[in-house]
This record gives structure tokens, sequence and C-alpha cells, in this order.
């Protein structure tokens, strides 16, 4: 919900560095293998106990998935990077709770299971309705210029890390926290799929 104002502020930075970074020879998906290898570390760092100490790579693996695709645009985008980067989104989306059910299996892993099945099924409308989307001709830039159609929903790219955040800062509260994030993807899943049937249907 909140992608699009985010990238208006951003965009320029991200764009100025990924100019930066491509003039150095490094590839697009270099960074995003260094991104997702972040994002990696910090699910280690939660699994064994330092949720706290596991924000710096967190937060430093979702800055160089921003710059993934700055420097694909100052270089040359393609089919498979963009393939790729979502690919490492998706795993780095699902070890963060993963971890937390390795961390405490007793207390977090209905929660991550419940939170992790909302994942799955958001994931699945997301993709889906980018599939749609190109069958149909449809293009959007309101979260950036992305490889595949992005549909919007109450819960995109900002309010995922905004919540990986609080669960690292109040670990005790990941059930808690787990069911409500859980809640709202499904709901978010659920308004996709009525948009798609809205679109979709001829």
């Amino acid at each position: 919900m909140l992608d699009r104002y985010a990238r208006r502020l951003i965009d320029p930075p991200l764009n100025a560095a990924g100019a930066r970074i491509a003039a150095r020879g490094i590839s697009a998906n270099g960074v995003t293998t260094i991104g997702l290898g972040l994002g990696l570390v910090a699910a280690v760092l939660i699994a064994f106990g330092s949720p706290c100490l596991a924000l710096v790579p967190l937060l430093a693996g979702r800055i160089a998935d921003g710059l993934d695709g700055a420097v694909a645009r100052a270089t040359r985008k393609t089919d498979f990077g963009g393939y790729y980067d979502i690919t490492a989104d998706f795993l780095f989306y699902g070890a963060i709770p993963a971890a937390f059910v390795f961390a405490d299996p007793a207390t977090n892993g209905a929660a991550g299971a419940f939170l992790l099945t909302a994942f799955y099924v958001n994931g699945a409308s997301f993709l889906g309705f980018a599939i749609l989307a190109e069958k149909h001709g449809k293009t959007t830039d309101a979260q950036g210029q992305k490889s595949l159609y992005y549909s919007n929903g109450l819960l995109e790219g900002v309010e995922t890390i905004a919540f990986f955040v609080l669960i690292c800062l109040f670990s005790h509260h990941f059930a808690l926290l787990a069911y409500g994030f859980g809640a709202l993807c499904f709901l978010t899943a659920g308004l996709r799929v009525f948009a798609a049937r809205q679109l979709f249907t001829y």
C-alpha cells in the first residue's frame, strides 16, 4: 500500500548509487545474490536467538534488493534478472518467519505456519495476477519499473519490512504479530483475487 509513495523517495538515491555500482562492473544479479545472502544471514541469526542483531544484515539486504533494479536500469534489464530477483525475494520472505519457528518451535510454530501459509497464498495471488496482466497486455509502474506486473495491495514491500523489523525488536510477541500480519496477508490475497475476477473474466 505504501510502496508507490516510498518509491518516490528512494528511487532517486538508489538510481544514483546503482549507476556508480554498475560503473564498477558489478552486475544486477550479483547485487541480488548479495542481498539474498545478507537476508539469509539475518535468518540464521534469528534462528540462533539474536533477532536484534539480525536487523543489520536484514536491512542491508533490503537495500541491496532495491539496488539490483537500479543497477539493471543503469546497464541492461533482463527477463532472467527480474525472475531471479522475485525468486530471491520469496526465499527471503519465507526464511525470516521460518527462522522464528526454528528459534522457538513450541511458542512460534503454529503462528509461523499460519504466517507462511498466508505468505504462500498471497504470493500465488500476486504472481498469478502478474501472469494474467501480461497476457492481457496490462502494464503499471506504480511500484517503479519492474520486470513483471506488480499489483498493489494492503501489504507490499514496505509493510512487510516494517513487520520484520517489529518481530525482530519484539520477538517475544512474534505469535501475536504473526497472526495479525498473516490475517492481513489473507485479506490482501482475497482482494487481489476479487480484482482479478473483475478484470479478467472476459
